[in-house]
């Protein structure tokens, strides 16, 4: 499969009581993000530079547990990324900075003044981690929440990941909670034009539900298969283990234009699809 190479013209300016971690993406020897589980189905991700042993937390919702794995793992923090303002995944920032040595330093990015938000990002806003080793663009994708924020990472060696909160799971997207079909049509694309080898990294492992909605609606397709195979062999633990390209193949609210996917909804036009997959999937 051929892949993207490139994102779209970028601009510069900046405005649990699961216990178990993950080490199951290592997507770069430069590059690597450790899913931590908190609550029963939320993701929180510590992402390390292995040459300086810098690195960055992700939505670090149950803060004791993301210290202590940055700890064990030797991590200097310099960055927090948050993807949408919603407690499960901005509650633990104040209380991770608060309680991290050197957590007035870090910076805390967001799209909006969250708790704990320190620095503001907007679309296609880019900064750096680990001096330069890593670089990250953010990608406003309103409609689980109008801040919500996709953060794309990519390494030296061009090694790429995406974390994407609650606005796009493994076969499947956030609700509507602040937006429209349209918004999530809108959001879902921009996504699809990132690099297509970009490795996902969600806000939730709701892959099991996800995928048997995505067989309901598209019943021939055989990925969806592999997706749930997939969850059947992943021991709880998805994420980070498909790609935007993957997501292409098996994700019905990526597919609007799928002869199936239109059966199953009784609708042509892409945001009338999708504004009846989700009504679909919540009754589901």
């Amino acid at each position: 499969m051929s892949f993207l190479r490139s994102l779209l013209s970028s601009k510069t300016s900046l405005s649990a009581s699961a216990s178990r971690t993950f080490s199951t993406s290592a997507i770069t020897k430069t590059m690597q993000i450790y899913p931590v589980q908190a609550r029963s189905d939320n993701w929180m991700y510590l992402v390390v530079d292995e040459a300086s042993k810098e690195g960055a937390v992700v939505d670090p919702y149950d803060w004791k547990k993301m210290l202590k794995f940055v700890k064990e793992k030797g991590v200097n923090v310099t960055s927090l990324l948050t993807t949408h303002h919603h407690d499960d995944h901005s509650g633990g920032n104040e209380q991770f900075l608060e309680n991290h040595p050197h957590g007035s330093s870090i910076k805390a990015y967001a799209g909006s003044f969250s708790a704990g938000t320190n620095t503001i990002v907007k679309d296609k806003s880019q900064f750096e981690l680990a001096g330069g080793n890593i670089k990250v663009k953010s990608l406003h994708t309103p409609c689980h929440t109008q801040d919500s924020i996709c953060f794309f990472l990519e390494d030296g060696t061009g090694k790429k990941a995406v974390f994407t909160g609650d606005t796009l799971f493994q076969g499947g997207c956030g609700r509507f909670f602040e937006g429209t079909a349209e918004e999530m049509h809108a959001a879902l694309t921009y996504l699809s034009k990132l690099p297509q080898d970009t490795i996902v990294y969600n806000g939730h492992e709701y892959t099991a539900g996800s995928a048997k909605f995505g067989r309901s609606v598209d019943p021939d397709n055989k990925d969806i298969e592999r997706l749930l195979e997939l969850e059947k062999n992943s021991d709880g633990c998805t994420t980070g283990k498909s790609t935007i390209a993957d997501e292409l193949t098996w994700n019905v609210f990526m597919r609007l234009d799928a002869p199936a996917v239109q059966k199953a909804t009784g609708e042509s036009e892409p945001v009338k699809v999708m504004a009846k997959l989700r009504e679909m999937k919540n009754r589901a």
